[in-house]
């Protein structure tokens, strides 16, 4: 029997995600040579999308569009609970994997990284499916390896180094009266992944349906012992997932070439930005995904950037923001203080004007042996006000473009009251 699926462009599929886990894991000790606390992880979360795939603009690249209809994550560690969402405005997004990369954007607006992250996570069907399928007619009875790629899909390991997962064609079922073909899928692999070294085992049953084409249902139970250096298993979290996948009769208008005619489905500066929203703190900007938001103390919020960049966004009630002359003097007396030898310097100029004012000023330096672009900002608005730091490579001439953009973003999204 030949089981193939072809992730041709126009292939579009209905899919359902349920996922449920459980177990424990051992924090970071916080006292050298101590063990870390045990403690326990539970999740649930729930996916059901429309996937159409893309003809990708190189052929080494997988590209889908996806249409999510309902999104559910909710997870507990320890006492600290989590849970993800996708926004109704951004449900719409665009999906390319290169290699082991996964890039999921919004043609409609920019995705919060929590937003990024659940999509980032799922897997991509395009790479897990052809994986399981035999490249050849089989047999029941025979057996083949699943690929790399399905492989790191399933277990989402940037590295495996040792094992293998087996798919067996056990052979025909007849499931809600139809033939399927069904699969059995087995094996253990130790590699690493986010979570650092672990060690995963897996047990799952799939159905192929040769009447429609596709692989319809894959569920699969996974073991995954978390290692420290030495090897030794230091939490156990156990999982169960599945997943049902059906044809399309009628393209869904919201993936139908007319509706997505209009868009930009090329990931480019703008469409893959990420917005970063925070109602308790009472600030909003967007910045490039080279940027990491860091610590969000009090009331400042960190980004840093993997080429040395960083950037600290500050939020005061109106009568605390500065004015830039102000700030300008307050950062040449802290440079001084610092023993630092100023270069050059961008007097203040004003960015954007009434009703929210924007200004901004930047200088060169020589902080010890390391040249740097220190970039400042300040913005007020009623309800309160934003000042920016920034200190960047003297070199990287790229990073002063992205601060800016960053900067022309900004705004204060509620009153801001000064703490008595």
């Amino acid at each position: 029997m030949t089981l193939a699926e072809p992730f041709k462009p126009g292939h579009t599929t209905k899919v359902e995600i349920q996922v449920k886990l459980t177990g424990k894991l051992a924090l970071p000790s916080t006292e050298k040579g101590k063990p870390g606390q045990l403690v326990t992880v539970t999740g649930t979360s729930k996916l059901a999308y429309v996937e159409r795939v893309l003809q990708p603009e190189d052929a080494a690249l997988l590209k889908t569009v996806r249409a999510y209809r309902d999104v559910e994550f909710e997870r507990t560690v320890g006492e600290m609970k989590q849970d993800a969402i996708i926004r109704p405005s951004v449900r719409r997004m665009v999906i390319i994997k290169s290699g082991s990369r996964k890039a999921p954007f919004s043609p409609d607006g920019p995705m919060t990284w929590g937003e990024l992250d659940v999509v980032r996570t799922d897997v991509f069907n395009p790479a897990l499916i052809p994986g399981l399928l035999p490249p050849t007619p089989v047999k029941p009875g025979q057996s083949w390896k699943a690929s790399a790629a399905s492989v790191a899909e399933l277990t989402d390991m940037e590295k495996v180094e040792e094992g293998a997962i087996a798919v067996e064609f056990v052979g025909v079922a007849k499931v809600g009266g139809k033939q399927l073909a069904r699969l059995k899928i087995s094996g253990t692999v130790r590699g690493v992944n986010e979570d650092g070294p672990n060690r995963q085992k897996l047990d799952g049953t799939a159905y192929f349906d040769p009447e429609s084409g596709i692989l319809t249902y894959l569920s699969v139970k996974g073991t995954k012992e978390l290692l420290d250096g030495k090897g030794q298993t230091v939490g156990v979290i156990e999982g169960q997932f599945a997943m049902t996948r059906a044809t399309v009769a009628k393209m869904p208008p919201d993936l139908s070439d007319a509706a997505l005619g209009d868009l930009d489905l090329k990931p480019g500066a703008e469409n893959t930005l990420l917005l970063y929203d925070n109602s308790d703190l009472g600030v909003r900007f967007l910045y490039p995904r080279g940027w990491r938001v860091g610590a969000v103390q009090g009331k400042q919020v960190t980004l840093d950037h993997a080429r040395g960049g960083g950037i600290l966004v500050t939020v005061e009630a109106p009568e605390k923001v500065p004015t830039v002359d102000d700030y300008l003097k307050e950062t040449l007396a802290f440079l001084e203080k610092q023993k630092a030898t100023v270069t050059d310097t961008d007097k203040p100029t004003r960015v954007r004007a009434e009703p929210v004012q924007l200004d901004r000023f930047a200088l060169g330096a020589t902080i010890g042996s390391d040249k740097v672009r220190l970039e400042y900002a300040v913005l007020r608005q009623t309800d309160g006000g934003v000042t920016i730091a920034a200190t960047l490579p003297a070199g990287d001439t790229d990073l002063c473009p992205e601060v800016a953009r960053i900067v022309r973003s900004l705004s204060v999204t509620k009153k801001i009251e000064e703490k008595k």
